[in-house]
């Protein structure tokens, strides 16, 4: 079995608290149950030194741990259907819903997109982490819309090439809190991930650039619904950036998106505000647009899909209370 050796520095400033419970909260897709079980089986060290599941983290102690990594061989081929926009003999593209994972990890290691492709195809690209066969690029398990998956080695790396150059067309629907002042904003910053919250990236002076357009398409009463054009795709960087900016994605819990930033209102509009987080009970944020030109065919193949359900109902509602409002 593959193990991946993971190390994480205890920032200076950090208070006092159980390893098992401070891993779990730097760690995405790993419980504490399972690091109680990686204590037991001493696969967690503290300043080289093995520990026991109550030990008192301080500042600057470097934590070593290992985590078992899933390997393609024992991936699970399971017929999970997938909407499938478009599939040629070099990629595939998919419009993830909402709530399935991309990848196997901790924690996930079935039920994930990659199972279902490899119950749907046998050419899968092989690079990288073995856990991700095909897997070019990701969105969020709770973020819907488009992906594109690569069939071979060469493909993935032609793919890879354009988004690193910025050659490939990608943009985002999202529903934002509040009513933002302009009808396009640009935020350009650095993101890296947060020094106590190790699941949450935030917005920084140093870490790896970031770039995103929002564009206004309609204001409603409380909401805003708006394109996101990205140059950059750094993790959760559309919610971020929202956040970042005073307007979190609704239904956000993990960047401020549950209405928290809104404040003063009467009766009716926290009411309403209720009714909307009822029918979002995840980030409203869809990748409704993909394009690029095929790595081989070198023709242009451009993708739209629609919000998923969930997204649309949100919008009926808002049309509901404010009918009309546009840009």
């Amino acid at each position: 079995m593959h193990r991946e050796r993971i190390e994480i520095n205890v920032p200076e400033n950090k208070e006092k608290e159980r390893i098992d419970i401070f891993l779990a909260r730097q760690l995405a897709y790993v419980t504490r149950s399972q690091i109680k079980k990686l204590i037991q089986s001493k696969e967690v060290t503290v300043n080289s030194n093995i520990i026991k599941q109550n030990y008192i983290i301080r500042p600057s102690d470097k934590i070593e741990l290992t985590l078992p990594k899933v390997e393609t061989q024992n991936l699970l081929s399971e017929n999970i259907p997938i909407e499938i926009i478009f599939e040629d003999e070099y990629l595939i593209i998919v419009n993830k819903p909402a709530g399935m994972v991309v990848h196997p990890a901790c924690g996930h290691s079935s039920g994930t997109l990659v199972n279902a492709l490899l119950g749907h195809s046998e050419k899968l690209s092989e690079v990288g982490d073995v856990s991700r066969p095909g897997i070019v690029h990701r969105i969020d398990k709770d973020t819907s819309g488009l992906l594109v998956i690569a069939k071979d080695n060469f493909i993935h790396s032609e793919l890879a090439k354009l988004f690193s150059k910025k050659d490939i067309e990608r943009e985002y629907i999202a529903f934002l809190w509040g009513n933002l002042k302009k009808n396009d904003i640009t935020v350009s910053s650095f993101i890296e991930r947060h020094r106590k919250d190790r699941k949450r990236m935030a917005v920084s002076k140093r870490g790896k650039h970031a770039v995103t357009h929002f564009y206004v398409e309609k204001r409603f009463h409380l909401i805003t619904k708006v394109r996101c054009v990205l140059e950059t795709g750094r993790t959760h960087q559309i919610r971020v950036h929202a956040s970042h900016i005073g307007h979190p994605i609704v239904g956000d819990h993990v960047y401020r998106g549950r209405g928290r930033n809104i404040g003063g209102l009467n009766r009716d509009d926290m009411k309403y505000a209720v009714e909307i987080l009822e029918i979002m009970n995840r980030q409203a944020l869809h990748a409704h647009k993909l394009g690029f030109i095929h790595p081989v065919k070198k023709d242009m193949l451009s993708f739209t899909v629609n919000m998923p359900e969930d997204m649309q109902k949100l919008e009926r509602l808002l049309l509901s209370k404010s009918p009309g409002v546009l840009k």
